[in-house]
């Protein structure tokens, strides 16, 4: 099934900034990679995004010309879910939403050879509930890679309710032969980065909003005082402010806690479409 303990090929579904990310560090890794999205022009932009950041890797002399060479062409793009028939792993990185997620879910189990293993790099969603969606609930599984991927060494691999010991086992095993770290959590409402992370940014939105301290002196306490690289806002609009949001209704939804609402002023900014570094305006301008 492997090949130097990583998966022979891999597909990844959703070609946004996660899915790309997580796409080439398989396909730099030696892994033949699908990268497979439903729009044409999704999957133009995340392959540009890998071709840019592969650059970027060869300019600071991390890989060489051959080796992005190389990557380059391990990396498949599609909008065909037929590409999942030949795959040990699919990562799902699609939108953050329990129908979008169950339809990906769906399809892919229903493309993917029996044995194959089907991933979510759900931040916040239930496992366990994705995986009753599909024939192939102990073959389920959470990747959840941290942005920006190629950078980032943490893989939270969270555990549905019926995940098998060799899925985990096999998934520990990968995560560890591309350089990244994993780290095993179980399957509870935003597991535990986000389940620490987001109240967080929410208190740090609420004393914003309450004129405890202005933005840049909260992000400045953060990351001096608590050595944080950067502060709690900035790292808000890094994340983007509707996927903030929408992560705390699911904490407070999930476990049932009043102490997860999302912060009023953080609401309001995603009302009016200030999300963040994407859409250029959040809590800070840029």
């Amino acid at each position: 099934m492997t090949t130097h303990n990583l998966p022979r090929a891999v597909a990844v579904i959703g070609a946004g900034t996660m899915g790309n990310g997580i796409a080439q560090v398989f396909a730099t890794s030696g892994v033949e990679t699908h990268l497979i999205d439903v729009k044409p022009e999704f999957l133009e932009r995340g392959v540009a995004n890998v071709h840019k950041s592969l650059a970027k890797f060869q300019e600071k002399g991390a890989l060489t010309a051959e080796q992005v060479a190389a990557t380059k062409a391990r990396l498949k793009a599609s909008s065909d879910m037929g590409a999942l028939a030949g795959v040990d792993l699919c990562v799902e990185a699609v939108t953050e939403n329990l129908d979008v997620k169950t339809k990906v879910f769906q399809a892919a189990d229903a493309a993917m050879r029996p044995e194959a293993i089907l991933a979510s790099n759900t931040s916040s969603i239930s496992i366990t509930v994705l995986a009753a969606k599909t024939k192939r609930a102990e073959r389920v599984i959470g990747m959840h890679f941290m942005n920006p991927v190629p950078l980032m060494k943490l893989v939270e691999v969270i555990r549905g309710n019926d995940t098998s010991d060799a899925t985990c086992a096999a998934v520990e095993g990968w995560s560890k032969a591309l350089g990244k770290i994993p780290v095993l959590a179980n399957d509870y409402p935003g597991f535990v980065a986000n389940r620490i992370l987001m109240p967080m940014i929410n208190e740090a939105a609420f004393a914003l909003m309450e004129g405890v301290a202005t933005r840049e002196a909260i992000d400045e306490i953060m990351k001096l005082g608590m050595n944080h690289p950067m502060g709690p806002l900035t790292l808000a609009d890094f994340i983007g402010l509707d996927v903030c949001v929408s992560i705390l209704d699911v904490l407070k939804d999930g476990l049932g806690d009043d102490k997860y609402r999302a912060c009023p002023l953080m609401r309001r900014l995603v009302a009016a479409g200030h999300l963040g570094r994407k859409t250029k305006k959040g809590f800070y301008t840029y």
